[in-house]
């Protein structure tokens, strides 16, 4: 159904929004630049005012940059409006036409751009095939579920054919199974098809189980790019990390590098991490980021830092054990926990991690 995948480039693009009752303007958004590759599903995540929305609304043509340029297809099309780009958006409201069926709102963008009528009616049957809504053709939104409805926002973009799929938190308005359930959608609709996308979502599960890459943004600027597994195991900064996951953070002394790790003071013990990100160095302060998934409990004494259990959490999979310590409450997370002794609630314990798998970060400056 899609065209050729095309890619999307920004180029030190910036957004200040004027403030005319004389207070300080708004920078919504500095200076970002990326690309998204022909086929390529990029996902702009990051919390409240970061920025993402209005990236992905001047992408879309409905806001222009400050500064800087925007090219779709390697056409700039920088100051171009909506309609003059190869693009179509899927909204946080369903935006359905409650008058019209399934099909004649899914058809409306066609309508519009006047595809003959039996060009119509194949483009039709063949999105609506492709989202699992071929049944439905003639009800009206109102007789759908909220999922069935975000399908059908979702054929009618993908109706006309465009270059680049936008999306702007299309599930925040559905439950918790249904969310789920349309990640699976999106993700399968959007490789079958190859066609480039940009989704913005301020859940991480969303950016990591839809994506190729996520960029996550904070108050306007980029602070890192890279695939799901390389931001959550890697992160850059104390902001991404806690950010994209769970985490534990300990205060250190960085002694020295070593490899791509470095060795390190942890209240008075030397431990040794895996890995470090760039800005740490020897003779700096560091936070030491540890996933609840690397770390495990033992007797007190043995590992880094001693607490108290405080509460166990059953999964199925994992237990979560919360521990206070020190350093905070402490989530220790135990897989496969069938079989293996979990600390009572009260129980003294300490905790340890596995030095491979945590990471060194600068601190935090921003």
């Amino acid at each position: 159904m899609a065209k050729q995948p095309v890619a999307v480039t920004l180029d030190d693009v910036t957004r200040v929004y004027k403030n005319v009752k004389g207070r300080p303007d708004v920078v919504a958004v500095r200076q970002a630049s990326f690309e998204v590759a022909p086929g390529e599903l990029v996902t702009l995540l990051g919390p409240s005012g970061c920025g993402k929305t209005t990236t992905l609304r001047m992408i879309a043509g409905f806001d222009l940059p400050s500064s800087g340029l925007i090219r779709i297809g390697g056409e700039d099309v920088t100051n171009l409006p909506p309609n003059k780009r190869d693009t179509a958006t899927v909204f946080q409201s369903y935006g359905l036409f409650p008058h019209m069926t399934v099909a004649e709102n899914v058809a409306y963008g066609l309508r519009v751009r006047n595809v003959p009528k039996a060009e119509q009616e194949e483009r039709v049957r063949r999105a609506l095939s492709l989202t699992g809504l071929s049944d439905y053709a003639e009800r009206s939104p109102g007789r759908l579920s909220g999922g069935q409805q975000q399908r059908v926002a979702l054929s009618r973009s993908l109706v006309v054919e465009p270059g680049v799929l936008l999306l702007d938190e299309p599930l925040s308005n559905l439950d918790a199974l249904l969310r789920e359930q349309m990640r699976v959608e999106i993700r399968r609709i959007q490789k079958s098809l190859g066609i480039t996308a940009v989704y913005v979502t301020h859940d991480r599960t969303e950016a990591m189980s839809l994506s190729d890459r996520v960029i996550v943004m904070k108050d306007g600027r980029i602070r890192q790019i890279g695939s799901p597994s390389t931001i959550y195991e890697d992160p850059d900064s104390v902001f991404v990390a806690g950010f994209v996951g769970k985490v534990a953070f300990f205060p250190v002394a960085v002694e020295g590098l070593e490899g791509p790790g470095c060795a390190c003071v942890l209240h008075g013990k030397t431990v040794r991490a895996g890995k470090r990100a760039p800005g740490v160095a020897a003779g700096k302060p560091g936070i030491l980021m540890a996933r609840p998934e690397s770390l495990r409990l033992g007797a007190p004494g043995q590992g880094v830092a001693d607490g108290t259990v405080r509460q166990n959490v059953y999964l199925g999979s994992s237990v979560e054990t919360f521990v206070t310590t020190e350093y905070g409450e402490l989530l220790v997370q135990v897989d496969d926990p069938a079989g293996k002794r979990i600390p009572a609630e009260g129980e003294a314990v300490s905790i340890s991690f596995n030095e491979a798998r945590v990471r060194v970060l600068p601190p935090e400056t921003e």
